[in-house]
């Protein structure tokens, strides 16, 4: 990150704004919004800016600019055609140190202005770093509809009360609950419909309510397989809600930073072949801090109930009375499936999807091998590359077809995702050739329909997926 974003106080501070065309106007037209003393230097000036000078809203003075104009300035926007002048008020503000934004010359401004969404005193500033302000723009007519026109009044209502709700609710985490369910509860609906007298009694009643001791709350949350892309809308609030977050090793540092910033990060990761945090403990984590009072977060990769140890989670919370829900991810077999176009069922062709484990707690697992061996499904296999020779020497025992087809997907939905592609007879061979060392999912039964996805499958995997479809056929 480049530019770092901040929301300056310009209360009463003087902003000069060099040009008077339309661009300027533009510019003016944000900068009136604030309680700024805006001062225009031009030498001509369109009739909005003279119109708002004659409104006594700005200083104009009719003249070319002087470096002195930007003494006891607080920041300067440079607007003018004339590119002598934008060199020349460039040059003074870098050697006065004052903030410069210069209309479309990224590199002769030290602050830029990002797109607005404005619901004053709520304001949602979204930049690109000058990279794509069209993109800027797009995504504010989506973020507008999606925010009430009475949001900044709603704001205001809050402040109102700030002083007295801390006052009456003097534990800091049972305040934040408090405002928690205040934005996100019957309060806000109340006042953003209208209802101001019914938004004021359910507020009081919240605050009585407020003071009982609670027990906090845990959320099972599924990271999805890694792509942030792939977290669910509900996921998302749980983060953003959470005092703390229990996190598992293979969740991907770009979820977490969807997470709110001052939440606290636990991180109990189980490494195969290094340091696991025991499951007693993390069980002790969470029933701990959620009987401090804290909203919790555990955090899973793929789906919470798929090998995610959810059972013995919940049945701790349960025993503990702490309350706790469920928050489903999309687990990695289907998010490695879509991500390189691989049907998991296909009518006719295969008819049932089977998801078991590669490793059990003391070794490989065992599983029914006949069952799995059966033509007409899918089989995905997780935690399956260490247990590969294992589960080969298994399957072909039992009979199956070695010309089955078997598809490995490494790190799927990331960037570096990894895919080989070979049949059950040659398994472990397909693991060595790929270079596949997890973690990864291994599809037994089925491979990528031909060229899937040309963004996320190399040529090379491409044209051999194309040889596999037509010897197939």
């Amino acid at each position: 990150m480049r530019y770092f974003p901040i929301f300056l106080d310009l209360d009463g501070q003087k902003v000069l704004v060099v040009g008077g065309g339309e661009q300027a106007a533009q510019k003016l037209r944000l900068l009136l919004k604030t309680s700024a003393r805006v001062c225009v230097v031009a030498a001509e000036a369109c009739a909005e800016i003279e119109a708002a000078a004659a409104a006594g809203r700005l200083e104009l003075q009719r003249r070319p600019f002087r470096p002195r104009d930007l003494a006891d300035v607080r920041l300067a926007i440079a607007a003018t055609d004339d590119e002598g002048e934008t060199a020349g008020v460039a040059a003074a503000a870098r050697a006065m140190g004052v903030p410069l934004n210069v209309v479309d010359r990224q590199d002769l401004s030290s602050f830029i202005t990002p797109s607005i969404v404005d619901r004053d005193p709520v304001v949602v500033a979204i930049g690109t770093e000058g990279t794509a302000p069209v993109l800027a723009r797009r995504i504010k007519a989506l973020m507008e509809p999606l925010l009430p026109a009475r949001l900044g009044m709603l704001a205001r209502f809050a402040a109102s009360w700030r002083t007295s709700v801390a006052e009456r609710v003097r534990d800091v985490g049972a305040r934040r609950g408090f405002w928690e369910r205040f934005f996100g509860g019957r309060i806000a609906d109340r006042f953003l419909g209208g209802d101001v007298a019914g938004a004021v009694a359910e507020l009081d009643d919240e605050i009585d309510r407020a003071n009982v001791e609670a027990v906090g709350s845990v959320a099972l949350v599924g990271a999805g397989p890694g792509d942030p892309d792939l977290l669910t809308f509900k996921a998302l609030r749980a983060l953003q809600e959470a005092d703390v977050i229990v996190v598992d090793r293979l969740v991907p540092k770009a979820i977490l930073d969807r997470a709110r910033r001052d939440a606290r990060r636990i991180e109990v990761g189980k490494n195969p072949r290094g340091r696991s945090t025991p499951q007693a403990e993390i069980d002790a984590i969470l029933v701990r801090e959620a009987l401090a009072g804290r909203k919790v977060v555990r955090l899973k990769g793929g789906d919470p109930m798929i090998f995610g140890r959810a059972v013995e989670e919940m049945t701790a919370l349960a025993e503990a009375g702490v309350p706790f829900e469920v928050v489903p991810g999309i687990t990695a077999a289907l998010g490695c499936a879509a991500t390189i176009g691989l049907p998991l069922t296909e009518r006719e062709a295969r008819r049932g999807f089977t998801i078991v484990t590669g490793h059990s707690t003391d070794g490989a697992a065992e599983h029914d091998w006949q069952a799995l061996a059966r033509p007409g499904q899918t089989v995905a296999v997780y935690m399956g590359v260490g247990a590969a020779p294992h589960i080969e020497s298994r399957l072909l025992a039992v009979g199956i077809d070695p010309n089955t087809p078997v598809t490995v997907v490494e790190n799927g939905t990331l960037p570096q995702q990894k895919l080989a592609l070979g049949t059950a007879g040659r398994l472990v061979e397909t693991l060595i050739d790929g270079g596949i060392k997890g973690p990864a999912i291994i599809f037994i039964g089925a491979h990528p329909l031909p060229r899937p996805c040309a963004a996320r499958t190399p040529a090379h995997l491409s044209d051999r997926i194309d040889t596999i479809h037509a010897e197939a056929a």
